[in-house]
């Protein structure tokens, strides 16, 4: 497991590794031969819910350690979304034999295939859509936020099934299963109807959390109707 990640403009994954994981050895003595990885990626709700993965993501692609005026962009990078101790000390760490190298390395992943097979659906992504992809404002919060709405909202979450029309959800159990900048999805458990997700769909999209307490409260005050 990588100690954190993150996506480059370009769309490359930069990885930093235990210097003595399988990886790490791997890409040092693989030199300047292709050494081709997969990096196997899975989404686990934050809430107590059956089947709670939601989804998982493949992405493969050629690995390489990162070298010379690359460490510092790469490392700056890694620190804007994971400001983690391990990270001190690389940027200016130079190219070491693989004996005198630290305890923490990074690899780069130059990603050549996508598989997403999610809530949505299973589909290929193109790495270059990749690229262009910005994180959700949302993702930072998502955890707190459905673990908030389901311990202390969790009967307003409940009365969502008054907007699935003729789908009867009454009695179930719901709990929030996902959240991001255009909606909530729900899983209602426990009636006659049996399981399934629902979407709501925000009135516009989100960017902050003032955002997502106003479309929380259109959702369910269009609930309490």
């Amino acid at each position: 497991m990588p100690a954190a990640r993150t996506v480059t403009p370009d769309g490359d994954v930069i990885l930093l590794v235990s210097g003595e994981s399988t990886a790490a050895r791997a890409a040092a003595h693989a030199q300047d031969d292709d050494l081709t990885a997969v990096i196997e990626i899975t989404d686990v709700a934050p809430v107590s819910v059956p089947h709670r993965i939601r989804g998982r993501a493949w992405l493969a692609g050629w690995l390489t350690p990162v070298r010379g005026d690359d460490r510092a962009a790469c490392a700056a990078l890694l620190a804007e979304r994971h400001p983690v101790g391990e990270l001190l000390g690389l940027a200016e760490a130079s190219d070491l034999p693989y004996s005198a190298r630290p305890a923490w390395m990074m690899l780069r992943l130059e990603v050549g295939e996508i598989s997403v097979d999610d809530l949505w659906g299973a589909e290929h992504v193109e790495p270059e859509d990749l690229a262009a992809a910005e994180p959700d404002p949302m993702v930072a919060h998502e955890t707190e936020l459905l673990q908030h709405l389901h311990a202390a909202h969790g009967d307003r979450i409940g009365e969502l099934c008054g907007l699935l029309g003729p789908r009867e959800a009454r009695g179930m159990s719901a709990v929030p299963l996902s959240l991001d900048r255009l909606g909530l999805r729900v899983r209602f458990t426990g009636g006659a109807a049996g399981s399934f997700d629902a979407r709501f769909d925000f009135p516009e999209p989100v960017t902050d959390i003032c955002g997502l307490r106003r479309a929380m409260h259109t959702l369910f005050s269009a609930a309490a109707h």
